[in-house]
């Protein structure tokens, strides 16, 4: 979606008023038990009976069973969207619009992803979530990219161009994406923050909280994954500024010793939001279990945000997520079932409060 940025007065008793309307209609534990027990077919026909009516109607002659899951989701995550574009105002406007480029993130790392793993534009454009600022035709032609070069080369004016042509060189000498999905992530979350944490507003001072909160736990997120490549990559390098918790030197350091990451973490003002996070990496050694209890305790802390200040963005960014995990949760549900995996499996890649 193209946008453009605005000031002025900010709409934001009429847009919370909306968002707590949409957030009612997201789905719940009793859905997801009764989508585990079916296959895709039957759980394309039950989101025609939900708030996915229309993109189920409008995308069924051409597509069938995941397929027709998955155009749908992303199809009604970027209308939702967009809506909130439509109706917000002022400053807001500015604030949702600078936040929804996360999507333009995902299909960058989406579009490095599919070309590492061999996958053709079709397949990778299945991923697309179109609710950030790049249009359909340039993420089609990232799509059909014949390799993470000539990708990286059609991102140069873009304002991920710099942060991946400097990243591009590890990714030669690693063999590894972490180099370049950090540069997006940096890219992205550095832009983001810049200049919202200076401010004496109640609500804005929130909206940085949240954002801190964000780059905290991406950083988390990121050392980890850097320490189980077993690549040689300084983890300073690919440090997000604008969090709280790390430094430069904490990552390089702590990327060496998860337990001693464990303990940094837990003994910081995140220990009780991320305990469960902490329990589940100790426990299991999992990092993607980890990273899903990292996404629930964000979901938590933007929801506390929320009621803190009702009247401020952090409805809006609460909802953001939310609306975003229930489509990968639905999405998880149908490529399990399809994939033949048991309910326990699956159960394991959901994200529900």
């Amino acid at each position: 979606m193209s946008v453009k940025e605005t000031e002025g007065s900010s709409n934001y008793e009429y847009v919370t008023a909306r968002v707590k309307k949409r957030r009612a209609k997201l789905f719940d534990d009793e859905d997801y038990r009764k989508l585990l027990r079916m296959g895709p077919g039957e759980i394309a026909r039950y989101m025609e009976e939900t708030e996915y009516e229309t993109e189920i109607n409008a995308l069924g002659s051409r597509y069938s069973g995941v397929d027709l899951i998955e155009y749908s989701l992303n199809r009604n995550l970027a209308k939702h969207f967009e809506d909130l574009l439509r109706w917000a105002d002022g400053r807001l406007y500015t604030l949702i619009a600078r936040y929804l480029r996360k999507f333009d993130a995902w299909n960058i790392k989406t579009v490095i992803r599919g070309i590492y793993s061999g996958a053709d534009g079709e397949t990778i454009a299945e991923d697309f979530i179109y609710a950030g600022e790049f249009d359909r035709q340039f993420l089609d032609r990232l799509a059909e990219a014949e390799s993470i070069e000539e990708a990286v080369e059609l991102l140069d004016r873009t304002r991920y161009g710099d942060a991946l042509a400097a990243a591009y060189a590890d990714y030669e000498d690693t063999g590894v994406l972490i180099p370049l999905e950090n540069a997006v992530d940096r890219t992205y979350y550095e832009g983001l923050i810049a200049g919202v944490a200076e401010t004496d507003n109640r609500a804005n001072q929130l909206y940085a909280d949240f954002l801190r909160a964000e780059i905290d736990f991406r950083n988390a997120r990121n050392v980890l994954r850097i320490a189980r490549s077993g690549a040689d990559i300084d983890p300073e390098e690919y440090f997000i500024e604008g969090g709280d918790l790390f430094t430069a030197s904490d990552l390089a350091q702590l990327s060496e010793n998860v337990d001693e990451l464990v303990t940094f973490v837990r003994d910081s003002t995140y220990g009780d939001d991320l305990s469960d996070a902490l329990d589940e990496l100790e426990r299991a050694d999992s990092l993607i279990g980890f990273e899903h209890a990292l996404d629930v305790a964000l979901l938590e802390y933007s929801d506390r945000l929320s009621h803190v200040f009702p009247l401020s963005i952090c409805p809006v960014l609460s909802y953001i997520l939310a609306k975003e995990r229930e489509v990968e949760n639905i999405r998880a549900v149908a490529r399990g079932r399809e994939a033949g995996l048991s309910q326990e499996e699956i159960e394991e890649e959901l994200v529900v409060l």
